[in-house]
């Protein structure tokens, strides 16, 4: 890939992985609008762990806390807030985990990679986001999560394997019809990222380990620095924007590209 190539897949990935419009979505149809190859499962590893570490370093203090609490749970023990949390953010991945794999045995991973599939899902999920939105109470904060909420939102979230319905967006729907609020659902769906990433780029790893290279490996240390920049500043524009306004604009731009997919996978 050219290096501008590499920095073009590196900012869409970065902006669009935690904002609620899909990031598997935009690169799926980036070649089929640019031209440009596919992009290849190395970068793809390669971008996942740039916005891992600015999810990471932006919530670093919860971070702190889970890492603090892996020993206790370890031990049987949840007496901590850490280690109560990390215990929920894993039981939230196993339908993610779940599903990816059944998808992955069944082909049906590679059927829905096509636009028209992104166009509907980025329409539908984003009128579903518009929802919940619109009814979801605020009565709930981020300590009030519970084994059963977690369990919800994994499942959730696992409807995010289907290229366009944007995992961080579906996480926070479900979140936000769960009666957390805007900004709230929108770090729990950030926390819920770490364990899902983690998983996506270490089965990717596991597939693409056996070609890599020095060029690849330098390619894929640019997209990850890249996308590590862009989730950073996406990820803080976000989170200050929702203290006064909603997920509307997000939603708009949905159906905007929701739309404009749609006419060129149907013309």
């Amino acid at each position: 890939m050219t290096l501008f190539a590499i920095v073009l897949v590196a900012a869409i990935q970065g902006i669009t992985e935690f904002l609620p419009v899909s990031s598997s979505g935009h690169l799926i149809i980036l070649p089929a609008i640019t031209g440009l190859d596919d992009q290849g499962q190395a970068i793809d590893v390669a971008v996942h762990v740039g916005t891992l570490f600015a999810v990471m370093l932006y919530f670093r203090s919860d971070v702190k806390s889970i890492f603090g609490g892996m020993r206790r749970l370890a031990t049987g023990k949840m007496d901590t807030l850490g280690s109560r949390l990390l215990l929920l953010l894993i039981l939230a991945t196993i339908p993610v985990v779940c599903a990816g794999a059944l998808m992955k045995l069944s082909g049906l991973n590679d059927s829905l990679r096509s636009i028209s599939v992104v166009g509907w899902t980025t329409l539908i999920f984003g009128i579903v986001l518009w929802w919940s939105d619109q009814i979801g109470p605020v009565k709930k904060k981020g300590e009030d999560l519970t084994v059963k909420d977690a369990m919800i939102i994994g499942l959730w979230q696992a409807i995010a394997l289907v290229p366009g319905t944007s995992r961080s967006g579906i996480a926070i729907t479900g979140a936000r019809f769960l009666g957390y609020s805007r900004q709230e659902a929108a770090r729990i769906a950030m926390l819920m990222s770490i364990p899902a990433i983690i998983s996506s780029a270490g089965y990717l790893t596991l597939e693409t380990i056996e070609g890599a290279n020095t060029a690849l490996l330098r390619d894929g240390a640019i997209a990850a620095a890249f996308s590590f920049l862009a989730a950073l500043l996406a990820l803080r524009f976000m989170m200050t924007l929702l203290r006064t306004v909603s997920f509307t604009p997000y939603v708009i731009y949905r159906m905007f590209l929701g739309l404009l997919l749609l006419g060129i996978a149907y013309h």
